[in-house]
């Protein structure tokens, strides 16, 4: 790829949580790198998801509600780039926007974490009956519903650290958080036991991160293709093609776990109904460069097998 003029800033729109700033300074780090003559600025931004803390977020929309106002300080200039949590960003397409960086991907595993004083639990399965869980996933608590029909499932809102005092706190018996954002705040020793497949799905996109600029910025998608990860990018985007091709959205009963065979992408995708009971299964692989065709196919079995029912 040949060299081309770098803008002198480039204006990076965030969420202003903790988590949210390492990923937006850890993506300017990367800008960084690949181009030191370019400085980089964070724009701060509070979305619908951060102003309501008490509400379930599938009470006031779901999809985007961590997302939209991020994607609009784009659109309308006040920054070139918007850094995402790519399992928050709905697969639709934005117009206007482009998803043109997605670099190396954190671990995808979700993570069952224990009040501090917890002993002699070592699994899901070593919790007491009718133990009281913190998330408000319904992909989590369906297949933790699956496993464990007497668990009690509920919302639980705030930053990471707001949840793990309450945690602490005696409200929960056990949370599930992601395990790559745990990481990435300097507190993976807080996780009890990772849930990984066959018991436990990741969100489409989770442990990635999702880079977001105008369509018609041609200086920075270059810089954003230079830091994206070609494996990343084609996992995620078989991922985000399965999920829109079942037309569910981010906070669906749906799973999906990707991975590199030989050189083909393969990927598994779960499909629950919400109280966990029926559960559906299937695998399918192919090449990187027909990613989407890979995940849309994917849904297709899904589909024919009785997704739709269980995501309606």
């Amino acid at each position: 790829m040949t060299d081309t003029p770098a803008p002198r800033l480039l204006r990076i729109a965030t969420r202003a949580s903790r988590l949210a700033l390492w990923q937006a300074e850890h993506v300017a780090n990367l800008l960084s790198s690949t181009r030191p003559d370019c400085g980089v600025e964070l724009v701060h931004v509070t979305t619908t998801g951060d102003s309501n803390q008490v509400s379930e977020l599938r009470s006031f929309g779901g999809q985007g509600v961590f997302t939209r106002e991020v994607q609009r300080a784009v659109l309308d200039g006040r920054a070139d780039l918007a850094v995402h949590s790519l399992k928050d960003l709905p697969t639709q397409p934005t117009p206007g926007l482009a998803l043109a960086g997605v670099p190396a991907r954190a671990e995808t595993a979700d993570a069952l974490v224990l009040p501090r004083d917890s002993e002699g639990i070592a699994d899901l399965f070593g919790l007491p009956p009718n133990a009281h869980l913190g998330t408000g996933s319904l992909r989590r608590q369906a297949q933790l519903r699956h496993h464990r029909p007497d668990l009690r499932c509920s919302e639980v809102r705030g930053n990471v650290e707001t949840r793990l005092r309450k945690l602490d706190e005696g409200e929960y018996d056990a949370l599930v958080l992601a395990a790559a954002g745990l990481g990435r705040l300097d507190l993976s020793q807080r996780i009890s036991a990772r849930l990984v497949p066959p018991l436990m799905y990741p969100a489409v996109g989770q442990g990635a991160l999702g880079i977001e600029c105008r369509d018609d910025d041609a200086l920075v998608i270059d810089l954003l293709t230079r830091v994206s990860e070609p494996e990343v990018m084609a996992s995620v985007k078989a991922e985000r093609a399965l999920l829109a091709q079942l037309r569910a959205g981010c906070h669906a009963p749906v799973g999906a776990h990707t991975w590199f065979d030989q050189g083909e992408l393969r990927i598994s995708g779960v499909v629950l109904s919400a109280d966990g009971v029926h559960r559906l299964q299937a695998t399918l692989g192919g090449p990187p460069s027909a990613a989407e065709d890979v995940g849309r196919e994917l849904a297709e079995e899904l589909l024919r097998l009785g997704a739709a029912e269980l995501i309606r």
